[in-house]
């Protein structure tokens, strides 16, 4: 890694090339993971098929982020992100020609292997465009100064914004006008231009792909020992697993809920506005950064989701459903940008790949265990029991009433056993701890202490 090569501006300007390029990939991915979640429940109208493309997704993630981050250990960042950019358009590819030669019906049939084949292959893609995350992660480091590094990191907040504000309008539309087959189509399109620019990038900075210690393709040992050499870094990626735990109910429960109250076109766009959020989280990030201690402002911005995730279905009402998804989206990127910002100060750059490819798999692995467990839960017990009489006075005091009350008890329940698992997490030992190692280091580079 050499710096020395050209200008802080010039090397700023090389990584808006990269962020641009990675949201568009993302936006691609996104767009086709969404509209295929809208295609399936509209067509079977079941949660359990949402639940588990969603939580298969978070834990397809969390099977594959180790192996991503020593990838990106052992090689360099602008070739990683060049070989899952391709990767991910061949799979787009196959499902594109699944889709042609298989009936409708047999690829809606959950019991047909059609369905999950299908749904595995457009997964598998979007999974594998995420080693590109991580690389970006450590493009951060290289190509940014210490002291913006937050500011950055804040940036990619916002663009993950972008990405659901486009994704949720241009999925809802799609599916709704165009049908499943042409959005497929528009997806391997959109994934070819991506691939294309990619290859006209440079970064000279990374003159070589740095020495590092990482071992086969799956390096389990040297990612746990990467992670452990740090005093209190196990503990911060479990702080941030906290806004993954609630991230399963959403992600199992959140589509179903918007689409009983509003048209698939509609609720697109609703979503989309409400993902504006994560535009302004991410700006308000990449203007004033994240603070002196950014694990305090983690854990705050946690606490808040709960209260949010808590409240927003409390009655059904649109306005108060799409003002708490803004809040909470508003949110996100602030815990994610505070664990990048301190992995990116405390961690060699020769270990961050695996560093960030851990806490990817750790974080995403708390995901799916939610949406498998609450999606049937849902379908079975809570959702039938608040539509029955009985059940629908019990809760009106509490939640109003309405066809989704039962889905709005889960979110209840999440959110206040996420503002719990933050308060309990400031009285801890480790929160001090992890705290002043990050104000440790008198340098702004990756080291360890």
């Amino acid at each position: 890694m050499d710096t020395s090569l050209r200008s802080p501006g010039e090397r700023s300007r090389t990584f808006a090339g990269i962020l641009v390029n990675t949201a568009l990939a993302n936006i691609t991915t996104s767009y086709l993971w969404f509209a295929l979640t809208f295609w399936v429940y509209l067509e079977t109208r079941n949660v359990i098929a949402t639940g588990v493309i969603g939580g298969a997704y978070m834990l397809l993630i969390a099977l594959s982020s180790i192996s991503f981050g020593t990838y990106v250990d052992r090689y360099r960042k602008l070739s990683v992100m060049r070989f899952a950019a391709g990767f991910t358009l061949v799979m787009f590819v196959l499902a594109g020609i699944m889709f042609l030669l298989t009936p409708t019906a047999s690829l809606l049939d959950l019991l047909q292997p059609w369905f999950w084949l299908f749904t595995l292959i457009i997964l598998i893609g979007a999974v594998v465009e995420n080693m590109r995350n991580i690389a970006l992660s450590t493009t951060v480091t290289i190509l940014i100064e210490p002291e913006r590094r937050a500011n950055a990191n804040g940036l990619v907040g916002m663009v993950q914004g972008l990405m659901f504000v486009i994704t949720s309008v241009l999925s809802g539309l799609s599916v709704g006008l165009l049908g499943m087959g042409w959005t497929v189509v528009v997806a391997v399109v959109l994934t070819a231009l991506a691939f294309a620019h990619l290859l006209t990038l440079r970064m000279p900075e990374e003159v070589r792909a740095a020495a590092t210690d990482a071992h086969g393709g799956f390096d389990l040992r040297g990612s746990l020992a990467a992670v452990m050499a740090i005093s209190g870094l196990f503990a911060l990626i479990l702080f941030s697993t906290f806004n993954n735990f609630i991230g399963g109910v959403y992600m199992a429960l959140m589509d179903p809920y918007g689409l009983e109250m509003f048209p698939v076109e509609l609720w697109g766009t609703v979503f989309a506005f409400g993902a504006t959020g994560f535009i302004v989280g991410g700006a308000l990030i990449g203007k004033f950064g994240l603070g002196s201690n950014p694990l305090r402002t983690m854990l705050l911005a946690v606490v808040i989701m709960g209260v949010l995730g808590a409240v927003f279905t409390l009655r059904e009402w649109a306005w108060l459903y799409v003002a708490g998804i803004w809040l909470y989206l508003v949110l996100v990127p602030f815990v994610e940008a505070a664990e990048q910002t301190i992995i990116q100060k405390v961690v060699p750059l020769h270990r961050q790949g695996r560093v960030f490819g851990f806490a990817m798999a750790f974080e995403s692995a708390a995901a799916p265990i939610t949406a498998f467990l609450i999606a049937p839960i849902a379908q079975f017990w809570i959702i039938p029991y608040a539509r029955s009489a009985e059940g629908s006075a019990q809760l009106a005091p509490l939640l109003g009433e309405g066809v989704s009350r039962g889905i709005a008890l889960v979110f209840l329940v999440a959110g206040v056993i996420m503002i719990a698992a933050a308060l309990l997490a400031f009285l801890t030992p480790v929160y001090r701890r992890v705290s002043a190692s990050y104000v440790q280091p008198a340098s702004g580079e990756p080291q360890i202490s």
